[in-house]
């Protein structure tokens, strides 16, 4: 006997269908501002409770002008700082070249802190033969190929441009985000709960916990351990020590990243002739990096996560691995919800034996 024809049947399914192509369609088109709508929606949960509040104290301007205001405060959070990098860095610029005519004139001579390493025979043996002469720091500069650092330009040029463009659409979504919170949330809610069940539910308040978590061990963190440090640069004479600092904050947010800045001050000590000053800098900041590594950040991540911090680190560093600096969030949101969608089936499947 023929099977009947079902049209409901058939439509579900050709309706499924083109959903998927349309979905994957749509995500082969929009593929280059993925990255930009994924930070505005860091953003946006990071700073929601302070959103709430101001929504909560001017409820008349929640439409235009707090999500206008908002984008804008962002925006100067990141604009200003990189600014005063920028205007530092020509200055350092200008004195650096300033060093490299000096030296292709006279040589460098060769300063007094090197005796105190570890074979300063063989170290100023060496020092003399290369670079004591105008000739020989002449042939040591020479072997930075100016096509090579033209080329270099021109890749951080792009790469610049290229940031420029997702920083800016990461602002625009951000304004949309913010203006259309609440519409946002009863969809997602909706469409969560028809795919998902109970569980959807579940998975987005776990992954706004995660980012939020996440927030507060990597970026507070990171800010904390760049103040203690900026304290340490000041003290030990470090130059441009709230500048360092800055920097040390921003790689401290990395795991191990902040010690290639306390070997940068180190190295600056050591230049300086402050051999014993180097060595203190070191040592605090990689005390402070295990203190905060190893106490705080697990309290912050694992705590708000409900995630053993080894999935914290792999979530982190293998999220940097693969999607840069956003992975920093995505990364310890992605591996705390498949740990809890685990829990959940785990628990399931023993509920069901029994």
């Amino acid at each position: 006997m023929a099977a009947s024809f079902d049209p409901a049947r058939t439509h579900r399914i050709a309706k499924l269908v083109l959903a998927i192509l349309l979905v994957l369609l749509g995500l082969w088109i929009s593929a280059t501002f993925i990255p930009s709508l994924l930070w505005a929606a860091v953003i946006a949960i990071a700073i929601d409770p302070l959103y709430s509040r101001a929504e909560g104290r001017w409820p008349d301007r929640r439409q235009m002008l707090l999500p206008l205001v908002a984008t804008f405060l962002i925006a100067l959070l990141v604009l200003a700082p990189l600014a005063l990098g920028v205007i530092e860095a020509a200055r350092e610029a200008k004195g650096m070249l300033q060093w490299v005519s000096d030296a292709r004139e006279n040589g460098l001579p060769e300063p007094l802190w090197l005796q105190q390493f570890p074979f300063a025979h063989e170290l100023s043996s060496w020092w003399q033969n290369n670079l004591a002469t105008p000739e020989g720091t002449a042939h040591q500069l020479h072997r930075f190929n100016r096509e090579m650092l033209v080329e270099q330009s021109q890749l951080l040029g792009k790469g610049l441009i290229h940031r420029s463009i997702v920083f800016a659409f990461t602002l625009i979504a951000l304004f949309f985000l913010l203006r259309d919170r609440d519409v946002l949330i009863v969809q997602l809610r909706s469409a969560g709960e028809r795919l998902l069940g109970d569980s959807g539910e579940r998975i987005g308040v776990q992954l706004i916990r995660s980012v939020r978590g996440t927030i507060d061990g990597l970026v507070l963190v990171g800010i904390g351990e760049g103040a203690v440090m900026a304290v340490v640069y000041v003290m030990s004479g470090v130059p441009h020590p709230f500048m360092l600092g800055f920097l040390t904050a921003i790689a401290a947010m990395i795991p191990f990243g902040a010690a290639v800045l306390f070997a940068v001050a180190s190295a600056m000590l050591i230049a300086g002739g402050s051999v014993g000053w180097a060595v203190a800098v070191f040592a605090i900041g990689m005390g402070v990096v295990f203190v905060a590594d190893h106490f705080i950040r697990p309290f912050l991540i694992g705590g708000s996560t409900r995630l053993p911090f080894l999935w914290v680190l792999i979530g982190i560093l293998g999220g940097v691995e693969t999607m840069g600096l956003l992975g920093l969030f995505v990364g310890p949101a992605t591996m705390a919800t498949l740990i809890m969608l685990w829990r959940e089936f785990v628990s399931g499947a023993s509920r069901s034996r029994s």
